[in-house]
């Protein structure tokens, strides 16, 4: 029988102000897909002890760049997305493996759900990986996503985002947040955004603008700093 969900001691129990609840009233969906029981800690088998791996070989250097396929460049504004992964102690956490999703310029998903009445741009997937270096390092090149109607609630629009997803070294080990642009004006309207409700850790899931690593007559560059746990932990959507 799989033993109750127990919070290492070494780690700061989420106080519920930082990571969003699983049910969140604002946000309508999660009512449907929050468990109803409380968590269990599954032991692992030897298929999660042991892999899959998510090493170098799995990701090439072309994965990093969303901004152009096969058949051309992606429409919209071109960015830089760059930044380091760290621990609670500021230490690096090298050769992660990072995937990002997002929709298009014009705020639409290549997703066959999604019907958004915003055109597809046949050269944007919106979908890209990249491994962090020694140093904790990611570098990653796209177009500026646009904002999106989603339903929730009358008139609601999602601030343009960026969906990241950090694995340790097998597929058992995943976190998952979303990175924003800053001084958007619909922060103030956002469930999802405002379901962190300490204001400090919201500011976490925010770039910065970065001049210094912006590339003259080629592509804005933004600033996303993650940090895994700790007091300055980036919220992470709960499993």
């Amino acid at each position: 029988m799989a033993e109750p969900l127990v919070v290492p001691s070494g780690y700061r129990r989420d106080d519920g102000t930082v990571h969003p609840p699983l049910d969140y009233a604002g946000y309508r969906s999660t009512a449907l897909r929050a468990p109803s029981e409380p968590l269990i800690l599954l032991p692992h088998n030897l298929t999660e002890l042991t892999g899959p791996l998510l090493g170098e070989g799995r990701v090439s250097s072309s994965s990093a760049d969303l901004s152009v396929q096969p058949g051309g460049e992606a429409l919209g504004q071109r960015i830089i997305v760059h930044g380091r992964v760290l621990d609670e102690n500021a230490r690096p956490v090298p050769h992660t493996l990072i995937e990002v999703w997002q929709a298009n310029a014009a705020g639409r998903y290549l997703h066959r759900v999604d019907r958004h009445d915003a055109p597809i741009d046949p050269n944007f997937t919106g979908v890209g990986r990249v491994l962090t270096d020694d140093q904790g390092n990611y570098r990653l090149v796209t177009i500026k996503p646009g904002a999106y109607p989603w339903g929730n609630h009358p008139n609601a629009w999602r601030p343009a985002h960026i969906h990241f997803s950090l694995f340790g070294r097998a597929f058992t080990q995943r976190l998952v947040t979303q990175m924003y642009f800053p001084d958007d004006p619909l922060f103030a309207y956002d469930p999802i955004f405002n379901s962190v409700r300490d204001e400090r850790a919201r500011r976490r899931m925010v770039s910065h603008f970065d001049m210094d690593a912006t590339v003259d007559s080629w592509a804005l560059a933004f600033r996303f700093d993650i940090v895994l746990r700790g007091r300055d932990a980036t919220p992470m959507e709960q499993p």
